[in-house]
């Protein structure tokens, strides 16, 4: 089927104004077939992007609000919670479950220990707690 809708854009292609909004979007996508050909080869490839959209979703939603960050560094900060609230979601740790159990102990924890609070580390504790 991709190969008949590739022949079939080829085709209309030829018929259309090459300034024509059309014509770009057929362009468009002949410039990117073998990205979305290569779903086709791995299983494990999405066709779509769209977990990766839902979850830059509330960050999108957000924006507006870090626009007052105060400075850099208060995004820098932000962005730093995303990475670990990300990390323990992926690893499937509940986030809000992680970082009270991280935040209850880090303090009296060897700096030189600090992967020990991973969520992949830890994960066994939270759910056992």
């Amino acid at each position: 089927m991709l190969d008949d809708l590739e022949r079939w854009l080829r085709a209309t292609l030829e018929t259309l104004s090459r300034k024509s909004d059309t014509a770009a979007a057929i362009l468009y996508a002949l410039k990117l077939w073998p990205a979305l050909l290569r779903y086709c080869d791995d299983g494990a490839i999405e066709i779509d992007n769209s977990a990766a959209e839902r979850a830059l979703r509330g960050v999108a939603i957000g924006r507006r609000n870090y626009l007052f960050a105060g400075a850099d560094s208060g995004g820098d900060r932000a962005a730093a919670i995303y990475s670990l609230i990300g990390t323990a979601k992926l690893n499937g740790v509940d986030p809000e479950a992680w970082l009270r159990h991280v935040l209850a102990r880090i303090a009296d924890h060897p700096v030189n220990r600090v992967d020990d609070f991973l969520p992949w580390h830890c994960a066994a504790q939270i759910t056992s707690a």
